[in-house]
């Protein structure tokens, strides 16, 4: 346990303006109220704050943290007041310590609304003085490293899944790289130890067997610095194992797929000899296309700068390599903390209000932005979670000015993030100068062009490949708009028969007599409540020609619904057809043989020279076929309702034991399942298994995953999965 010298000492290496009395002070003060309380451990409790505030110096935090780092579960676990701290301490650090106490006090619990008030108070807290939350930080770094004397399961998996969502997701973006890393790790060794030791096996392994590739290849790259002459630290190390594992689960592979599981550092005197090296690595290895990150010329919302690249490095092996000056690596390992050494003068530490301008803290200013705009606390939270703890990428317009969005996100978003009327009329996107469909996903660095055409209007199709709040928000105002409008062209036609069935023309002098008879403001407003229904155009003709006989109708005449009710309508008329939305009215529509798409799956429709649209799932194979070619990529969506009104064919792989019964038992699971079989075709054969391929005629895509769970819950299946390609 930290002496209190040793700690006075520590401090007054870096921020030798402090009050030092006033540091001593809170170790005996917190060392005297926490007396003779103990840790779940059986550690004296006061070894807790004081490897809290050890934690800190290492981050070289002001003498003021370290003080609240000290004091900070007095108030809440002794019978110390706020007053007491403000008189023995001053205010500043009442203030902290009383921020940090009401933090201890949010227990983010599984209750979802109580959650979402919790995070919203957490964020206030933390944007009044943003050292609150890194006292935070530490004390819960700590809290995990001894977590394993928890004697309740639940409790220390609700901690590590808290910790997981929150407090490692707050450490990145106010950049504590470090702390960040061992958060993420201690708890995926509480959540998921399995997976994480089977990782960490397989790096021992990879150890063992490469007889310290790590150490080779620093060694080879300090070579190749001193043969270039340029004075640079090269240090490496593997990645992390929940990093690992992300890129596991986001690729789909296996451990011993992975080839850059190394990142190695290179730090420089300055930014031009950054560049110089990068090129001096590319000249020595081959780059691995795709890997480039320029982080300096654009940093990251938190401030990291530096140089990312992937090569063929040493001995062949795949390596991450980031290039940075000293500077840059301080505030990337430190992030906020950093500003306490490299200040605007060079010495001490500085107030949280410079703090406040710092790239880093800007990202919390936006938190609050959301918060202003939120319609609760869930939606606060839905959002943040969503744009705020996701990873980002970053695009570029033709002009070089940059634009930050959430993972995921598409040209629409990008549009979007330009302008209101620059997404309102998007209609295309060049992406590194090709042409793209509007759903591609961007990636970091990318020259994203918009097109745009006056005629263009947002599709409804857009609301489900956005990702960002504003983009949705514009993309459904500007529908409900566009709907309107429709109601009213609707309505306008409804009451022009409606006239004509009197030998009349439409006479909007005779409307404006009946307005207030219909609650409508004007003749518009009359329109549209004819168009959505809620009057019909009889009603408004029987106030207007009240004694007037109506003309018999043709039968001919073309009969008029209402947007609301025409759909209905047209699906007893259609009974076989699964409507679409974002189809060109009278174009031959097929459904691909490929991915068997069913409504409830994301879908494209492909335009095919004589045989018009031809729809697929989204992630079906056969679309790589087309990404040369955007213009036939046609955005659509289903518009049907879940009522199982429109049986649509699915194709699924089945590996049947071989054995008396099996396939009257597959037959009599689908049809208890309410699913049919409309072919069945056998593709393999041996002694104890067949292959075969069903066609089976569900509802949509949940009643299929319903027929499938129902038959791999049976003896006779041993494998059934859908047919994409």
């Amino acid at each position: 346990m930290t002496g209190q010298q040793e700690l006075t000492e520590r401090v007054k290496k870096y921020d030798p303006k402090f009050d030092m009395s006033l540091l001593k002070r809170a170790y005996l003060f917190s060392e005297k109220a926490h007396g003779g309380q103990k840790r779940e451990s059986g550690a004296v409790y006061f070894s807790h704050p004081l490897e809290v505030a050890d934690i800190l110096t290492n981050y070289r935090l002001d003498g003021a943290s370290i003080v609240t780092a000290l004091l900070h579960d007095t108030i809440e676990d002794t019978q110390t007041t706020e007053e007491e701290i403000r008189s023995n301490f001053g205010d500043e650090i009442a203030q902290l310590v009383d921020g940090v106490t009401k933090l201890t006090r949010l227990e983010l619990q599984s209750n979802k609304a109580k959650q979402a008030e919790n995070f919203r108070k957490l964020v206030l807290a933390s944007s009044r003085d943003i050292r609150v939350l890194m006292v935070k930080l530490a004390d819960r770094l700590h809290n995990m490293r001894t977590i394993k004397h928890v004697e309740e399961l639940e409790r220390r998996h609700r901690i590590a899944r808290e910790t997981m969502d929150i407090y490692a997701p707050l450490a990145s973006r106010i950049g504590m790289q470090d702390i960040k890393d061992e958060l993420e790790d201690l708890a995926f060794a509480e959540l998921n130890r399995e997976a994480r030791d089977s990782i960490i096996r397989r790096l021992n392994f990879l150890r063992e067997e490469g007889g310290n590739l790590v150490d080779r290849v620093i060694s080879e790259l300090n070579q190749v610095m001193i043969d270039e002459n340029i004075i640079a630290a090269v240090s490496g190390r593997e990645k992390t194992a929940y990093s690992i594992w992300q890129k596991m689960q986001r690729q789909q592979v296996e451990f011993e797929q992975l080839s850059d599981i190394m990142a190695f550092r290179i730090i420089v005197n300055n930014s031009d000899q950054c560049y110089k090296t990068l090129g001096i690595i590319h000249g020595r290895y081959s780059a691995v296309p795709g890997r480039f990150r320029d982080y300096l010329s654009t940093p990251k919302p938190n401030g990291y700068q530096s140089l990312h690249t992937g090569v063929l490095g040493p001995e062949k092996h795949r390596i991450e390599v980031q290039i940075r000056t000293n500077n840059m690596h301080e505030i990337a390992e430190r992030g906020v903390a950093a500003h306490w050494r490299y200040s605007s003068f060079g010495a001490g530490p500085v107030s949280n209000t410079v703090i406040s301008e710092s790239k880093q803290y800007r990202w919390l200013q936006e938190l609050l932005d959301i918060l202003e705009d939120a319609a609760g606390p869930e939606d606060f939270l839905e959002h943040t979670k969503l744009e705020m703890f996701s990873d980002q990428v970053f695009g570029f317009s033709p002009k070089g000015e940059v634009y930050a969005l959430p993972q995921g996100a598409t040209p629409i978003d990008f549009a979007y993030a330009v302008h209101t009327e620059v997404g309102d009329h998007c209609v295309g996107a060049k992406i590194n100068g090709r042409n793209m469909p509007l759903r591609t996903l961007l990636q970091n660095g990318d020259q994203v062009e918009i097109l745009t055409s006056t005629n263009q209007t947002p599709s409804p199709n857009w609301e489900n490949i956005v990702v960002t709040g504003k983009a949705r928000a514009r993309i459904r105002r500007v529908l409900r708009n566009q709907q309107l409008l429709q109601y009213k062209e609707l309505g306008r036609g409804i009451l022009e028969k409606a006239f004509s069935r009197y030998d009349e023309s439409l006479d909007e002098v005779k409307l404006t007599y009946v307005l207030d008879e219909f609650h409508a403001a004007s003749i518009d407003d009359l329109y549209a409540l004819v168009g959505q229904g809620v009057h019909t155009g009889r009603s408004v003709m029987k106030i207007i020609f009240p004694e007037k006989e109506v003309k018999k109708e043709s039968k001919s005449a073309t009969k008029i619904f209402s947007l609301g009710r025409s759909r209905k309508k047209m699906k007893n008329i259609e009974k076989h057809s699964v409507p679409i939305n974002g189809l060109i009215p009278g174009l031959a529509v097929h459904f691909a043989k490929c991915c068997y798409p069913l409504s409830g799956d994301r879908i494209v429709a492909i335009a095919t020279t004589g045989k018009g649209l031809t729809v697929h799932t989204i992630d079906c194979m056969t679309l790589e076929a087309f990404a040369d070619s955007p213009e036939r990529w046609v955005d659509v969506s289903w518009d049907v309702d879940d009522e199982g009104e429109n049986k649509q064919v699915s194709r699924l792989n089945v590996t049947l034991i071989n054995e008396p019964g099996s396939l009257g038992e597959l037959a009599n699971t689908i049809a208890k399942s309410g699913g049919n079989i409309s072919n069945l075709k056998f593709t393999n054969r041996n002694l104890e298994f067949f292959d075969m391929t069903v066609d089976i005629e569900v509802d949509n895509v949940r009643h299929l995953n319903d027929v499938m769970s129902a038959l791999r819950a049976g003896k006779s299946v041993s494998s059934v999965d859908r047919t994409r390609s």
